[in-house]
């Protein structure tokens, strides 16, 4: 659900965007069926998820919360790190994140065509609560969370993580920083390669 940095780390091309924000609802070969600018965006998104996950920041971040998360560490540490991208993101964008999230939110109401079912059907509810700018407060994380717990019959208990958020409130954002740093740098590569 790290919707705000795969969105930041397609560049200005919205169709990348689009593509790498409808990514995990499109499994294995599916990608071919769409238009070459969506499939770079699922394809950065895939490259993008591969690289987290090995990348030993982001594994240090979730090792912080296995404990009481187990495997949904890995999800709770995507929302945390688009919080903290929310919170600093003068830090890496000199448009403000409400444009850039208006922007987009226009973008998917202009080529809701081609937008996955399961894209379409979440569109509606994105937009009205503006998840990407409420990332920015705990509140909204919090928020979040709950919503994601609930979709576990709350098996999960995400919606109790934003405790560990403030308690290592500083590690995360520092860990963040340097992931975010590597990340950027990889999906510049990556992107210009597709």
């Amino acid at each position: 659900m790290n919707f705000l940095a795969h969105l930041y780390l397609s560049g200005n091309n919205d169709s990348i965007k689009i593509g790498n924000f409808m990514a995990d609802g499109i499994r294995g070969k599916q990608f071919e069926d769409f238009p070459t600018e969506i499939k770079k965006g699922i394809l950065l998104h895939r490259a993008i998820d591969s690289y987290t996950d090995a990348h030993p920041v982001f594994r240090q971040s979730t090792k912080r919360l296995h404990q009481n998360y187990h495997h949904y560490s890995g999800v709770i540490v995507d929302v945390f790190y688009d919080h903290f991208l929310a919170k600093n993101w003068s830090t890496y964008s000199s448009e403000k994140l409400e444009e850039f999230v208006d922007r987009f939110y226009e973008s998917l109401s202009e080529n809701q065509a081609i937008l996955t079912l399961k894209t379409q059907n979440l569109m509606p509810y994105m937009i009205k609560q503006n998840w990407l700018v409420s990332y920015r407060s705990v509140d909204g994380i919090k928020q979040i969370l709950t919503q994601m717990d609930h979709r576990t019959k709350n098996e999960s208990k995400m919606r109790f993580a934003t405790n560990e958020l403030s308690e290592f409130y500083i590690e995360f954002e520092n860990e963040f920083i340097t992931f975010f740093e590597d990340l950027i740098l990889f999906s510049n590569i990556k992107l210009n390669a597709l």
